[in-house]
């Protein structure tokens, strides 16, 4: 897999089936490793050891429903009460961030709510910050550290 835009992690892989498989913290199984995965995982890593979100507040890969369709987020963390702090949506590295990107994001936070987006493909990374009253959001230079 090719280096990105992140610190240096140290990963857990096997190998079986002629399949290589990274172990992911948060869904504690090994996940077959695609160019999108190898982004997710470090942006797991990323929340875990840089801006220090507990383990138990990170939701890694679950459904939501957006206008009646079945979608999957990339990874979430919570607010200690529930409520979405960050939604992250990464992308394979190849794959451009545009707004049609951004767009997802958006539209996948008008059903969650969150106060933070993240967009990544591992080389390119955007913040922004939720303006829910004025319906827009503001990018950031970087993502807040956990704080309770």
């Amino acid at each position: 897999m090719q280096q990105l835009d992140f610190s240096s992690y140290s990963f857990r892989f096997k190998n079986s089936e002629n399949k290589v498989s990274i172990f992911d913290e948060i869904r504690k199984k090994f996940i077959i490793l695609t160019p999108e995965e190898w982004v997710r995982q470090h942006v797991v890593r990323f929340l875990l050891e840089e801006k220090k979100y507990p383990k138990s507040l990170i939701n890694v890969e679950k459904v939501l429903k957006v206008n009646g369709l079945r979608k999957r987020y990339d990874v979430v963390v919570f607010n200690s009460d529930g409520s979405i702090c960050v939604l992250i949506e990464c992308k394979a590295p190849e794959i451009k961030i545009g707004q049609a990107t951004f767009d997802q994001i958006a539209r996948y936070n008008m059903t969650m709510n969150a106060e933070y987006l993240m967009v990544t493909n591992g080389m390119n990374h955007y913040f922004c910050q939720m303006d829910f009253e004025n319906e827009k959001y503001q990018f950031l230079p970087e993502l807040p550290e956990y704080s309770i």
